[in-house]
């Protein structure tokens, strides 16, 4: 779990009763909180001749302020034949530090940091052997381990079909959102640090521990887990065992979600009149003990903003898919438009 610092957000309408469990009134408008943010636009520096591509991954080095981010390749959907680096890590001042992972992956989604420093990513599409796995890296490169069978969809104890999103436990416990919609799986995995497979839980559908694109994994203070139910349009909140605890729709459509000392960060990529209306597109900010949205960040090129992290120092970091981007979002001198 993340229990780092935060700074700069303002905690607002924090007495707001809401659709949460247990409390009677409806909610408050979900785009109304205030963004105390502005774009620090080209703040991670690429290498020479290198654009980006879908950069869907996006996570926190263990000393809090350095950023991993994994993108496609310069590209919206394909790594299969790029040689570019898919795995980036850029220093606190945007530096790009390292880069590796080419040739290895044809469709990168899933980003995450454990404890000890590993990286861990996901690629959601079998072709020419590859796909349909987790790995873990070193912070070298070194491949250290491969979840899944490459190149092969499955719904068995040794396979995926679309993994979205890894998390693990501080314990080591390794849990994989497995699916990305369409023929895909629906499910939850639940492996030992080892990758031996524990449990898994869920179906496609719109019930109480039911998925439709379980896009995203977030872990709080208290060892539960928060899965970004895509396609459902609400986070659905699971102890370590996979019961159900409850959901929440207040925080949009989410596409990527992140924890840190218990503030959550939800990107929606996809809210708009026709699709979870009355939600607009951008990163919700809020509660993970009570649900509250405290702040949003929101963004007008639509279905691109997936990926989401936030640092030691309250700054924010943005995956953009379909526009092929990534960004650094930091608090706001007071008065300054956002």
């Amino acid at each position: 779990m993340r229990l780092r610092q935060f700074f700069g957000l303002t905690i607002v309408a924090a007495m707001t009763t809401t659709a949460y469990p247990g409390m009677a009134q409806a909610p408050p408008d979900p785009n109304a909180a205030s963004n105390p943010y502005r774009v620090d636009e080209g703040w991670a520096k690429l290498a020479q001749g290198r654009t980006w591509g879908a950069a869907v991954g996006v996570d926190i080095d263990r000393d809090g302020k350095s950023v991993w981010v994994f993108d496609r390749c310069a590209t919206a959907d394909d790594c299969s034949a790029s040689t570019l680096a898919p795995i980036q890590k850029f220093d606190p001042s945007g530096r790009l530090v390292t880069s590796f992972g080419a040739g290895m992956f044809n469709y990168p989604h899933g980003l995450f940091v454990d404890a000890a420093g590993n990286v861990w990513v996901s690629d959601g599409r079998a072709k020419n052997g590859k796909g349909h796995t987790v790995l873990k890296f070193s912070q070298d490169g070194k491949l250290l381990m491969t979840l899944g069978k490459p190149g092969v969809a499955g719904d068995g104890p040794d396979t995926f079909n679309g993994p979205s999103d890894i998390l693990v436990a501080p314990n080591g416990t390794i849990f994989v959102a497995d699916g990305h919609g369409g023929d895909t799986n629906a499910r939850i995995v639940k492996l030992s640090k080892d990758g031996t497979f524990i449990k898994a839980w869920g179906r496609k559908g719109t019930g109480p521990g039911e998925f439709d694109s379980p896009h995203g994994l977030a872990m709080d203070s208290r060892g539960r887990l928060f899965v970004a139910d895509r396609t459902n349009s609400r986070i659905q909140i699971f102890d370590q065992d996979g019961r159900f605890l409850t959901e929440w729709k207040q925080f949009g459509r989410p596409s990527g979600i992140f924890i840190r000392n218990n503030i959550l960060y939800v990107a929606d990529s996809q809210s708009d009149e026709k699709i979870n209306a009355g939600f607009k597109q951008g990163i919700r900010i809020g509660s993970a003990n009570d649900g509250i949205v405290t702040a949003f960040i929101p963004w007008t090129e639509t279905n691109t903003l997936e990926g989401v992290a936030a640092d030691v120092d309250g700054n924010v970091y943005g995956g953009f898919t379909n526009t092929l981007n990534f960004r650094r979002f930091v608090t706001a001198p007071a008065g300054e438009c956002c």
